[in-house]
């Protein structure tokens, strides 16, 4: 399961640099339409016959300007805030119930990409894509339409929850992301996160939607794509590492163990590499009994991140937590099917068998933190 704050700055990032844009090109006159419904009329000439009336009556207060008023973009936020965090609890219970595999989740990831792909498509304006995304019912956009022009103080609030309804591409993305994540916890951080991420930027760019020129909308439509692009190229990548099917870790960024370190009677004798390293030292080591241990570090990283190691023997691979924190914590192995939170301060096993000759990867949830342990003959 991936780490809920690991999901939670996912989301935050994904919609401030992506979803902010893209959902206001699909929510953005509904978010002007509840601004801007709330506007005092201004002063009136008061006709003469009615003039002595209108002198015993207290003066209104002075109009205020169309579109400037801060609640109802809170209110029209809040409310989006909370219908993304109940939407994604729901999914995490969701994907919770199907325990979707570590390969699984990363088909998920891999599907997620797509759609952004598609919805950048979208803004560059090519016409076939349009047919392969949901849009919004046109009675829907007319009913939220009407209600924004009410002056109910609720309206701005329950147009914002409203937008479940009307998802964009990124959106539909993270509802993925929080299905993927298999825990309601994480589900509703992924989906806060990417509302609190857009918050910025959704108010100023649905006002621009709203009212800007033709030409200028669709410059921001093309660099909004831009960004999409960007961003489902990371969420592919990721998905692909996620998977255990490439990395793309260089050689130069991979911390590399050589093992093992034999242990003769519980006592360190050397290591694969030559040296004086005691058997608590090293990251590779065999015991009298002829069993295998791999220690992988685990912080905020990994480390070493690639193993070198003896095939045909048992072979345990304990994860060691030291003050072990974001996405690193949920670690993966996609090929045996593992999943596993480190602990913060502290020892977790996992028995990996009696390996082969060949590579087995291992990976944070979200293909992040990669690396990788060789089992050799001759190692």
């Amino acid at each position: 399961m991936p780490s809920s704050v690991a999901l939670l700055i996912t989301g935050a990032s994904t919609g401030l640099l992506a979803g902010g844009a893209s959902c206001a090109a699909v929510q953005g006159g509904l978010l002007a339409g509840a601004v801007t419904r709330r506007r005092t009329p201004a002063s009136v000439p008061t006709p003469a016959k009615s003039s002595r009336k209108a002198s015993r009556r207290p003066a209104a207060p002075p109009a205020q300007p169309a579109g400037t008023p801060l609640a109802p973009v809170g209110a029209f936020l809040t409310g989006k805030l909370v219908s993304h965090t109940l939407l994604g609890a729901l999914l995490g219970v969701f994907g919770n119930a199907l325990q979707p595999s570590p390969r699984t989740q990363a088909v998920l990831l891999l599907v997620a990409g797509l759609l952004m792909v598609l919805f950048a498509l979208d803004l560059f304006g090519v016409k076939w894509v349009g047919r392969l995304l949901p849009r919004m019912p046109a009675s829907f956009g007319r009913l939220m339409r009407r209600s924004a022009k009410t002056d109910s103080v609720a309206t701005p609030a329950l147009i914002g929850f409203a937008t479940v309804l009307v998802p964009c591409g990124v959106t539909l993305s993270m509802e993925l992301l929080a299905i993927a994540s298999g825990s309601p916890v994480a589900g509703a951080a992924v989906m806060a996160g990417f509302v609190v991420g857009t918050a910025p930027l959704f108010a100023a760019l649905g006002y621009v939607f709203r009212r800007s020129s033709q030409a200028l909308s669709g410059k921001l439509a093309v660099l909004t794509g831009v960004v999409v692009l960007a961003v489902a190229a990371w969420t592919m990548g990721s998905a692909l590492q996620a998977g255990g099917w490439v990395s793309f870790n260089t050689p130069e960024k991979q911390s590399v163990a050589s093992g093992p370190f034999i242990v003769e009677g519980g006592d360190g004798s050397g290591n694969g590499n030559g040296g004086t390293a005691t058997a608590e030292d090293a990251p590779v080591r065999i015991d009298a009994s002829g069993k295998q241990t791999v220690i992988l570090t685990v912080t905020d990283f990994y480390l070493p991140t690639q193993f070198t190691v003896k095939a045909g023997v048992p072979t345990t691979l304990v994860l060691r937590g030291k003050d072990s924190g974001g996405c690193a914590r949920a670690f993966t192995i996609p090929e045996l099917g593992v999943q596993e939170i480190v602990k913060r301060d502290g020892d977790t096993e996992i028995d990996l068998g009696t390996r082969r000759p060949g590579t087995l990867r291992f990976s944070c949830a979200m293909g992040m933190q990669t690396g990788a342990i060789e089992f050799k003959k001759d190692a």
